[in-house]
């Protein structure tokens, strides 16, 4: 059986007050084109569908739309949710999607939720598990013991009753590592402090393939079967050498597995470019590559330029980063005036969303969200 493991794809994402949208209908129009020619039986989705719990209407509609051409090409979609989105939100008319071949798990009810599906070879399950943490897991099932991330995953887990002689697959979206091994960590994921939500990969290795969401960078989690698909797009500087990707899995009978990726072409590059203004503005260096990528703009120059920004970005539309590198300073201009202009133009209620997020490492349930709303509204009338 072949299907696609894709994750993180944070849609509505901005980087550095530039709008991703047209680069992620770009990689999504790839995922389609990949689908048609590769015939898999199957896409997976592992989390962090948006990039915020209240995600604009953009977002909304361009997601909207990747689902609808996902539904003509008569594939299967398991999608879960990441601690980026609103599972509530993510869940909506999920029973009359499921009726399409469209399941989405938005959030964990007490049991692994599976979706089976067959080849020639039997039966391969997929069990659904969306972002959880230990308190949750604990309301859920009564057990008053969890209390770590490792014990919430292993209690998820039993919730079910796996047959480990079939091929079973895992789709989740949590921080899984193996001790002794290093993930690759990108600067647009939240990472709480001292890894606390780190959870050890051995839990799942009785997988045949684990269908992982959270890490920006695609890369086993110490295992060969157990892999992160990474994001589609770049969403920080720190990912300027990934080359992004989408993974194909292909499950033989029991016990044959293999995952290959497959690049994905963005629209315009990410990168950094360093040097003088008069060398970066050269028609030498301007032939080498695009004008319009994603650029991190580093100035060597010793003495004072006014307006750098506007004349590189004369020649160079997309800076989303100008620093300097001299004896003098070291600034970033552009960074910083993009995100206080991103910041005018947010409700305070999104800010507080944004803050939530950053601070707790997971979206505000729809309790949280109404209380958030109330006292921002009370304020507003005192």
């Amino acid at each position: 059986m072949k299907f696609i493991h894709l994750a993180d794809l944070h849609i509505g994402k901005s980087v550095n007050g530039f709008p991703m949208l047209n680069e992620q209908r770009h990689a999504f129009d790839q995922v389609i084109g990949l689908i048609q020619t590769e015939h898999p039986a199957a896409v997976v989705i592992a989390g962090d569908v948006y990039d915020r719990a209240v995600p604009g209407t953009e977002a909304v509609r361009l997601f909207d739309d990747f689902l609808t051409e996902l539904s003509r090409e008569e594939v299967a979609v398991m999608l879960v949710s990441g601690n980026h989105d609103s599972p509530e939100r993510l869940s909506y008319a999920s029973r009359l999607l499921s009726d399409q071949g469209i399941h989405l798990c938005g959030a964990f009810c007490g049991r692994l939720r599976k979706i089976a599906l067959a080849d020639e070879h039997g039966d391969v399950n997929f069990w659904l598990l969306p972002f959880i943490k230990p308190y949750s897991v604990r309301g859920l099932l009564g057990e008053s013991e969890i209390e770590s991330y490792d014990e919430a995953l292993m209690a998820a887990i039993e919730t079910a009753d796996i047959d480990y002689s079939v091929r079973n697959v895992l789709v989740s979206h949590q921080f899984y590592t193996l001790h002794g091994t290093t993930p690759v960590r990108s600067d647009s994921e939240l990472n709480p402090v001292g890894g606390i939500d780190a959870v050890n990969a051995e839990i799942i290795e009785k997988f045949d393939y684990a269908a992982l969401g959270h890490l920006h960078g695609a890369q086993a989690a110490g295992m060969p079967h157990i892999r992160y698909a990474g994001s589609p797009v770049k969403y920080s500087f720190s990912e300027i050498r990934q080359k992004k990707s989408v993974t194909i899995v292909e499950l033989g009978k029991k016990g044959e597995v293999a995952a290959t990726a497959v690049p994905l072409a963005p629209i315009h590059e990410m990168r950094e470019i360093k040097g003088s203004l008069d060398k970066l503005t050269s028609s030498d260096v301007l032939q080498l590559a695009d004008r319009e990528d994603y650029l991190r703009v580093i100035l060597t120059d010793e003495a004072e330029i006014i307006d750098p920004l506007g004349k590189l970005r004369s020649v160079y539309p997309n800076i989303m980063s100008l620093g300097f590198e001299n004896s003098r300073t070291k600034i970033d201009v552009a960074a910083a005036a993009a995100g206080a202009e991103r910041v005018e133009k947010l409700s305070a209620y999104d800010l507080f969303c944004e803050f939530f997020l950053d601070t707790q490492g997971s979206a505000m349930s729809e309790e949280q969200a109404g209380i958030a709303r109330g006292l921002l509204e009370r304020g507003n009338e005192e």
